[in-house]
């Protein structure tokens, strides 16, 4: 609880307040024409946006003012929202301006920051998301946290945490500083033993039975997120032990996601997640991220279970991503936005039953009605989703396919903007999907090809990874994420391709990763840290993207046979050993750490 400063310290700060120079009002919006294109919308916002860096954290101390942290990305659709409803508004801008220190932050460049934000709105709140405005301290510690909120309560929220900081801003910071992570000795370890590490996939697999959806798939039944390095792990336990009733569940998980809503039926692609549990009503953004793992995951399946259906999945997942995603240059942007340029939610994506008219014969438009449902009013204001409402026999299944070539001859994905920042993380898993589930079709081998060249000459300055590229603007600062991934991806393209200089590559990027992100007291994402209550952590969660402190384990025991198990001998033990009780807390958060 928030105590009242004694009446001496109140009136000094208030007089100091008083007595700020003139500079401390001339705050302006800094990010018209940046190079983000999430922070670029923003540039015309009255509100006066600054950048998350050292001399922002400077000025809040000087001016003493609380900073208000407000994390999103391009295609979030209620990043959107928020900016038109509030972020555009005079009224709420000028409170922002007057008593805090604005701060926008693209969660695709502030990796680490968007992570230990989302930590600690989880914490304080019980739910995370975008858009994620924290209220900061000068001396970078999270105070409060608020998402998305209409104009009115957040104006509320604002004039509410204006007047605690004037009147008590010693103890908010005092309060702060306690609900940071506390400082910690070295994490706890365990041995690593096969009897360990069997008692662990146990551990995870009651997990995930106990979240399984068993009816509609998935996880979760409320919504329904793809999950990628979860269904991984449950498929490569299902190919040694044969569980039939997972066996089940995957193959549910699978045809569930690929026949509903979380698919673009006509365009390609996954969509980031569903609102409801039956895969039906999606947030239209579709991420790299997640096509790329959804890709492997459909190639592997395809593997498993006999099923080209789930082959052809994949390449059809892949087709999109070098559609809709690919540069000119053969790298990939960061995603596609949930928003059609007239800025209408899925507006690219949903068909009023006259505009199928238009484009479909009668016998095709009576067919597409029988299999999709049109003689129901539609699910959305602007129309409806295509998708299987009942199953179609295979001599529908091949006219539908027809139908499906001609919708998208509209080619709808164009009213889609892009965020068209080049990522090395999400590059480096779109480098695996290519590599691997792309091996033997030409026009994949041809865009991993391109990609891996694009890579290895665009992304590393003076022997050092860049984190983004957006044209010809480079982002340095590359994280943890962004070593481990492109390592990754090179690796599996040098397996596939037998390139002896992206192996040496990849192997540079590990050695790399382990000297800048770990040490004895764990895994920290960025090599230097503004936010005060970030700390090394033992392990990290697979959540939409993999963990990174997994994957380099792995990525490293599986190149250990080339002298670089034995250089890291002593880190990787280490890290394996102190991610164990990590595991063992939470199995179901931390599949990637198995070996099955």
């Amino acid at each position: 609880m928030i105590r009242r400063l004694p009446l001496l310290f109140f009136a000094c700060w208030l007089l100091a307040s008083l007595a700020q120079p003139a500079w401390a009002a001339a705050l302006a919006n800094q990010l018209r024409n940046h190079a983000s294109p999430y922070l670029a919308l923003h540039g015309g916002d009255p509100v006066a946006w600054q950048e998350w860096n050292a001399e922002t954290l400077a000025r809040a101390k000087r001016e003493h003012k609380l900073l208000f942290v407000s994390v999103g990305y391009f295609s979030c659709h209620w990043c959107h929202v928020m900016q038109r409803e509030s972020y555009r508004d005079p009224a709420i801008a000028a409170l922002l301006n007057r008593y805090f220190i604005p701060v926008k932050v693209d969660r695709e460049l502030n990796g680490a920051l968007d992570a230990a934000l989302i930590e600690f709105a989880q914490r304080m709140i019980g739910v995370a998301g975008w858009p994620l405005n924290v209220f900061v301290t000068p001396e970078g510690y999270p105070g409060y946290a608020i998402l998305y909120q209409p104009p009115g309560e957040f104006r509320a929220v604002l004039k509410r945490m204006a007047a605690v900081w004037a009147r008590d801003g010693a103890a908010f910071s005092q309060a702060a500083r306690a609900a940071g992570v506390a400082p910690a000795g070295l994490p706890a370890r365990a041995p690593v033993t096969a009897g360990a590490l069997s008692e662990l996939e146990q551990a995870f697999l009651q997990a995930a039975w106990r979240e399984a959806d068993t009816l509609q798939g998935g996880f979760n039944r409320v919504s329904k997120f793809p999950m990628p390095t979860h269904l991984s792990v449950l498929l490569a336990l299902y190919r040694r032990d044969g569980d039939p009733r997972l066996g089940e569940f995957l193959r549910l998980t699978l045809d569930r996601m690929a026949s509903q809503g979380l698919r673009d039926h006509v365009n390609g692609g996954f969509f980031r997640y569903t609102v409801d549990p039956d895969w039906a009503t999606p947030h239209f953004e579709k991420m790299l991220y997640d096509n790329a793992q959804l890709a492997l995951l459909y190639h592997r399946a395809a593997e498993v279970f006999g099923r080209p259906d789930y082959r052809a999945v994949a390449h059809a997942t892949l087709d999109f991503m070098l559609d809709a995603l690919r540069t000119p240059e053969g790298s990939f942007q960061t995603a596609a936005s949930a928003l059609d340029r007239q800025g209408r939610e899925g507006g690219a994506y949903l068909w009023p039953a006259e505009a199928l008219r238009a484009r479909l014969t009668q016998a095709e438009f009576d067919l597409a009605g029988r299999i999709w449902g049109l003689d129901a009013p539609p699910p959305f204001e602007l129309g409806y989703l295509p998708m299987a409402k009942r199953a179609p026999t295979a001599e529908e299944r091949e006219r539908l396919r027809l139908i499906l070539a001609k919708l998208r001859q509209a080619d709808r994905l164009s009213e889609v903007p892009r965020d068209g920042k080049v990522n090395a993380a999400l590059n480096g898993l779109a480098l695996s999907a290519l590599s691997v589930a792309g091996q033997g079709v030409p026009r994949f081998e041809a865009a991993a090809r391109a990609l891996r060249a694009y890579l290895g000459s665009r992304f590393f300055q003076a022997g050092r990874l860049v984190k983004t590229r957006v044209g010809e603007r480079v982002f340095a600062g590359a994280e943890l994420d962004d070593h481990v991934f492109l390592a990754a991806g090179l690796h599996d393209y040098a397996r596939v391709y037998r390139d002896a200089a992206a192996d040496a590559q990849a192997r540079d990027l590990v050695r790399q990763a382990w000297r800048r992100f770990f040490s004895a007291a764990g895994w920290q994402r960025e090599e230097r840290t503004l936010l005060a209550t970030l700390r090394p952590q033992a392990a990290l969660s697979d959540e939409a993207m993999p963990s990174a402190s997994a994957r380099l384990i792995a990525l490293t025991e599986a190149l250990a046979a080339s002298g670089l198990g034995r250089e890291l001998a002593g880190p990787l033990g280490q890290a394996r050993a102190m991610a164990l009780p990590v595991m063992q807390s939470a199995p179901f958060d931390y599949p990637g750490g198995l070996r099955p």
